[in-house]
């Protein structure tokens, strides 16, 4: 049985579109996107979403006074769409402890950076890239983690390095950090969890 997957986003929606892409392409055979949740109205991610024809809500953050009602709110769009799997995808809130406890080791953020250098509170966008390229790093890339109540703080699944090349711009190095590592690591770390839920249903 296919496990339920919804992806939480803010914005342009590429790691969205990475992972329609791999349940197009067979590479996300486990599971299958079934809601996309976003804290913002009018964002590109809604469209791709209805695109591909999945079911979209938006949940926006502003209309809750604080991030109690918030996390609330999210929870009951998560427990409508019965998740099993739950995606940050460029989802640009924190989510509080009662979100995590309710999917302990189901939620799973990509982000930006080799964790964990670059990463924590402030650490998003561009502004990971711009402190790696201010810092002078060599090499950067994208980890994919497990969320827990430290913010980038959870259990690394998997990670794969891209190289700053000479010249690079903040949006550059972005760029090539979403396609060499970002849009790879996301599907493939969402299969992984996936097939372990099937196996664990069959246990």
């Amino acid at each position: 049985m296919l496990k339920r997957i919804v992806v939480l986003v803010s914005g342009g929606g590429t790691n969205l579109q990475a992972l329609i892409d791999a349940q197009r392409d067979g590479r996300l055979k486990s599971g299958e996107i079934v809601q996309v949740i976003s804290s913002k109205p009018d964002v590109y991610a809604l469209t791709r979403a209805e695109q591909a024809g999945i079911p979209a809500v938006t949940v926006p953050r502003k209309q809750y006074p604080d991030r109690e009602q918030y996390d609330q709110a999210i929870l009951e769009a998560l427990e409508e769409a019965r998740a099993d799997l739950v995606v940050l995808a460029g989802f640009l809130c924190v989510l509080g402890p009662r979100v995590i406890r309710a999917y302990p080791d189901r939620i799973i953020n990509v982000h930006p950076s080799l964790i964990p250098s670059f990463c924590g509170d402030g650490f998003y966008g561009l502004k990971v890239h711009e402190a790696a390229l201010r810092y002078g790093v060599k090499v950067t890339g994208a980890t994919v983690h497990l969320v827990n109540e430290v913010t980038d703080g959870g259990r690394i699944l998997l990670q794969k390095a891209v190289e700053v090349q000479e010249g690079d711009t903040p949006e550059t190095l972005q760029r090539r950090v979403m396609e060499q590592a970002e849009w790879v690591l996301l599907p493939q770390a969402a299969e992984m969890l996936c097939k372990k839920l099937q196996e664990e249903d069959h246990g």
